[in-house]
């Protein structure tokens, strides 16, 4: 028979136990060093609050680990571990479509798998069909031919800016001047001209 409940019957679902008195005496299994060992980092207080991963001081693993090799410059390509994932869908599929098209009605068409990745509309195939397609992202190709059609596209996250040119083209030199070039030609000329003879002097004009 289930003992009756009252106040002096209540006990714990768990056995209780005492806490661990550490710095009694000797007697007390915990004495002297209070079971922390001889100096060190894990015998100064705190020492229960390192990260997790701490090694003391050394190089961690994950320092010590290779790294992924890949194109890590902000222009880069998604590359390896940093290629983004999106859903793509041509237009060609939006036939089956009238009005509007969002991702979650492309998820009940079976078109992608969910609405947790971002959704790219591609330009493969031909649509005629004016509809209003929401999504993330748009190929140029699949934006011409949506608004060809008649229809509009709205972005979900926003129109994305232009990306600006790689590299810088190079300017090309100047051109000299052409004054300056007909001027350098005069004296050359004039330096290849025969010297001109003097005139024989008139009788009268003797002494």
């Amino acid at each position: 028979m289930a003992q009756k409940l009252n106040l002096s019957t209540l006990k714990p679902a768990a056995q209780r136990k005492n806490r661990k008195r550490v710095g009694r005496g000797p007697g007390s299994g915990k004495g002297r060093y209070s079971g922390r060992g001889i100096k060190g980092q894990k015998a100064r207080s705190g020492s229960k609050k390192m990260r997790p991963g701490f090694e003391g001081g050394q190089m961690p693993v994950h320092m010590r680990l290779p790294k992924q090799r890949g194109q890590y410059s902000k222009d880069a390509m998604p590359v390896g571990p940093h290629r983004t994932k999106v859903s793509s869908v041509n237009v060609r599929d939006l036939e089956r479509f009238d009005g509007e098209v969002t991702p979650e009605t492309l998820k009940e068409a079976g078109l992608i798998r969910n609405t947790r990745l971002d959704v790219k509309i591609l330009g493969h195939g031909d649509l005629t069909k004016k509809l209003t397609v929401s999504a993330h992202l748009f190929s140029a190709g699949a934006r011409e031919k949506i608004e060809k059609a008649g229809g509009t596209i709205t972005w979900l996250r926003g129109e994305p800016k232009p990306k600006p040119p790689k590299r810088r083209e190079k300017k090309a030199a100047p051109q000299p001047d052409e004054p300056a070039a007909e001027a350098e030609e005069a004296p050359a000329a004039e330096a290849d001209a025969p010297p001109a003879e003097e005139e024989p002097a008139e009788e009268g004009e003797e002494g």
